[in-house]
């Protein structure tokens, strides 16, 4: 199944809570259309956020918003295909993907 919101500004506890009343799995994807708040403030909140994420039982691919880092400037992103699209993931977090910078997707 996939999902999408947006502009969660790093406060996913809605998200966690969907995730854990509608018994999604890492096959599901909930997409974050912006402002996700991940990347934001690059120092340990970003990491702790990220640690909350990976145990919400869903794989995220998010949009990163114009208050977010790159995460081609993030040393612990790197670049993957996926399903035959390039995406940034999280060495750290794997079920955390960004979308590129202005690449198209279809």
């Amino acid at each position: 199944m996939i999902y999408i919101t947006g502009d969660k500004h790093a406060d996913f506890y809605e998200v966690c809570c969907f995730c854990k009343k509608e018994k999604t799995n890492i096959s599901d994807l909930i997409i974050i259309l912006g402002d996700a708040g991940i990347n934001y403030f690059n120092d340990p909140r970003d990491y702790k956020l990220k640690k909350e994420l990976s145990e919400c039982n869903i794989t995220f691919f998010c949009v990163h918003g114009n208050h977010e880092e790159r995460p081609e400037k993030i040393k612990t992103y790197k670049k993957r295909d996926r399903q035959t699209n390039k995406v940034q993931q999280s060495q750290k977090r794997k079920k955390l993907f960004l979308f590129l910078h202005f690449f198209i997707y279809s």
